[in-house]
């Protein structure tokens, strides 16, 4: 199984911060966010490469910092060539991009670099052996805010029967974050989305595709996770780790 870490955005609601700088490695509680998706990645033992996409203006940025981390898997950083928020091939493109480059035909784990979470991807894996095509599920308890990501709703067999990219009228309270697992035998699907002119970007808008066209399963945890979208819940949850880890 291999690894990969969207990281090409360029955060432009979390300006000035992110102006020259990439959101991923803004600080939480003293160290990089990305640090805390690395830990999680590597305590899955399936894991044997970690991929990492980004811009080419961030992409020194990254070099660094993988200079100075401490890992115990092997991590690839992938330059993706673009150099601004216009002209950027977009979540789902930089999907299609690594899986052609790289030349990928493992299962592929997939998780955008600015996702702050405590849910144990050990588990989520053990979810998408037993079902197939995974995607993690938050409850987010607010039916307002799900209309900021993408609305989820699931059978019993936690069979997603229906996948809405930012509803104006939610109904449920289950909204989908950007982490995936897709089978070795599906990655063809990304290749096929982008290739018929889809919205390269906004992952869920492929989801919201795919969940069409094959059994795609909903991972709902209640581990809490923090969407850093700007500069308020950034500094919420710096505060919230910060005391964390004095409790520690």
């Amino acid at each position: 199984m291999k690894a990969l870490i969207l990281c090409a955005g360029y955060a432009t609601r979390l300006y000035p911060l992110t102006k020259d700088f990439p959101k991923h490695l803004l600080e939480i509680a003293r160290k990089p966010m990305l640090n805390y998706a690395i830990e999680k990645l590597e305590q899955v033992s399936e894991i044997d490469k970690i991929y990492l996409v980004t811009n080419h203006k961030y992409f020194p940025l990254f070099e660094n910092w993988l200079a100075k981390l401490n890992h115990k898997k092997e991590i690839k950083i992938i330059d993706d060539g673009t150099m601004a928020d216009d002209i950027k091939l977009g979540a789902i493109g930089d999907m299609k991009f690594v899986i052609e480059k790289e030349k990928i035909t493992d299962d592929l784990l997939v998780l955008a670099g600015d996702n702050l979470f405590q849910l144990n991807l050990v588990d989520f894996v053990r979810f998408f052996q037993k079902k197939g095509i995974a995607i993690a599920v938050y409850d987010v308890k607010r039916k307002d805010l799900v209309s900021k990501y993408s609305e989820v709703k699931l059978d019993k067999d936690e069979k997603v029967i229906s996948f809405t990219e930012k509803p104006p009228n939610p109904e449920t309270t289950f909204a989908a974050i950007c982490m995936y697992l897709f089978p070795k035998d599906k990655l063809s699907l990304i290749l096929k989305y982008v290739n018929d002119g889809n919205n390269p970007d906004q992952p869920g808008r492929y989801i919201q595709w795919l969940h069409k066209r094959d059994s795609v399963y909903g991972f709902v945890f209640s581990d809490k996770w923090y969407d850093i979208g700007d500069l308020n819940q950034y500094n919420q949850a710096n505060a919230e780790y910060e005391q964390m880890l004095s409790k520690k």
